[in-house]
């Protein structure tokens, strides 16, 4: 869990960050989505299930962009290429357009039997 998306995350579903922060914990722990919201209710601040599920999907989705933020700097680290203005552009961004969009001029064209 990345502190950093904690506040994204909660922009985008409308939930206040400490609900955010204690729906990431106890998903964390494994608990699922109904257990949740039907006995910790209290911890959560009454969150419903599809609020719950909200959290998840775009905790899921903002994870994925990081996972791919590193891939994407280490192979443009590697080609030799990996400025440090290039760096902070995709460490800033979120949205996973926008990143494939940044790497683009980076990414290696395919051999194929016709080259």
């Amino acid at each position: 869990m990345f502190p950093t998306l904690i506040p994204l995350i909660s922009a985008e579903t409308g939930i206040s960050v400490p609900q955010v922060e204690k729906t990431l914990s106890l998903l964390s722990e494994k608990a699922t989505i109904p257990f949740i919201a039907r006995y910790r209710k209290e911890v959560t601040g009454s969150l419903d299930e599809v609020q719950i599920g909200q959290i998840k999907s775009v905790n899921d989705k903002l994870l994925k962009i990081e996972s791919r933020k590193e891939s994407i700097l280490v192979a443009i680290k590697d080609q030799g290429k990996l400025t440090d203005e290039i760096k902070a552009a995709i460490q800033s961004t979120f949205d996973a357009a926008e990143l494939e969009d940044l790497y683009l001029p980076y990414k290696q064209k395919r051999k194929t039997k016709a080259d």
